[in-house]
């Protein structure tokens, strides 16, 4: 029996077979992660992390309130994200923005060292679509009572706008599974989810008092924005999503009925910021704070607003599903649906 059993290992050896090992489990803390601009850094949600907020020029304004922070889908939640980023920014490209670096380098370090299971971005508002400088030509033209409003150019306009950035937010996702494969992730092996943005501005305001309350903008822009340039935004990069493999969360519904100044008298309802003004940012920012830097919380998300979006997120990614609308139930809350 005994001379039969080594017989049988050295015919193994000989055949050059081997006898299977298992597999060496994963034991690292698992992590979401969120890359992007300010809409998921958590501009306007305050509570923002040491160092971001405008010391040595980073006014990058990631906060402890913001979206990937209200998620329960992994063990840790990092926030790369930076008030301000565009597509470059998110990219593997030799690009500094606020004094950082490319988000997507700096994820290649993280999921090094976390098991990182989603990964989330949300980009493309500070490319060509230009939201901040939107916002302030909507502005000025609220202040000049014989303009017809914003609207008026930016419709023609909108479509162009999306169409060039499409291509750049692309170039951006393919950097970000780039730096996964470079960190030793198969593409099947982690969520990929690109999201689209919520309406800050609606025309279901109070009809005279809403420039004062905060909200300088016509009702008819509020209304195009609403109902024709989020949508539209929402369409563009759910086909950059699908062209990329990457999973898509559409957010252009989720603050409908919360948006600025949608409260009249009682903010306190709003998931959007309005016009906001930090005075104390000169505290932590120096003489640099000086200007737009101390309205930059104005028309995002504030932290009641993240809240409900992490909720949703937490949702979409738990359901597995391929694409999803954040929209408001019964219950008051955002639902993946």
């Amino acid at each position: 029996m005994r001379s039969t059993a080594i017989g049988f290992l050295a015919a193994l050896l000989v055949s050059g077979l081997t006898v299977a090992t298992p597999a060496v489990a994963d034991d690292r803390p698992t992590a979401i992660v969120s890359l992007g601009d300010s809409a998921i850094s958590g501009e306007g949600a305050g509570n923002y992390e040491p160092g971001t907020r405008g010391e040595n020029g980073d006014w990058c304004h990631r906060s402890l309130n913001a979206l990937v922070h209200r998620t329960a889908v992994a063990n840790r939640t990092i926030n790369l994200a930076c008030s301000g980023a565009d597509s470059a920014n998110v990219s593997l490209a030799d690009t500094t923005h606020y004094t950082e670096g490319s988000q997507a380098r700096r994820l290649i370090g993280v999921a090094q060292q976390y098991r990182v299971t989603t990964v989330i971005v949300q980009v493309g508002a500070n490319d060509e679509p230009a939201f901040a400088d939107t916002v302030l030509d909507c502005i000025g033209e609220w202040f000049n009572p014989f303009s017809a409003g914003c609207h008026t150019y930016l419709r023609a306009q909108w479509p162009q706008r999306l169409a060039a950035m499409a291509p750049r937010v692309e170039r951006a996702l393919a950097d970000v599974r780039s730096a996964m494969s470079q960190a030793g992730y198969a593409t099947g092996s982690y969520n990929l989810v690109l999201t689209s943005y919520a309406s800050p501005f609606t025309d279901r305001m109070d009809p005279i008092l809403h420039g004062p309350q905060g909200c300088p903008i016509k009702l008819a822009d509020g209304r195009w924005a609403r109902t024709e340039a989020v949508p539209q935004f929402a369409t563009a990069l759910r086909g950059v999503a699908t062209r990329s493999g990457a999973k898509f969360l559409d957010f252009s519904r989720a603050t409908e009925g919360r948006e600025a100044c949608s409260g009249y008298a009682n903010p306190a309802t709003e998931w959007q910021n309005r016009i906001t003004v930090d005075p104390w940012a000169w505290v932590t920012g120096g003489l640099d704070a000086i200007g737009t830097h101390m309205a930059q919380e104005s028309f995002h998300p504030n932290a009641k607003g993240h809240a409900q979006l992490g909720r949703c997120v937490t949702e979409f990614v738990n359901s597995g599903r391929a694409s999803a609308q954040c929209v408001a139930g019964a219950d008051g809350n955002l639902h993946a649906v």
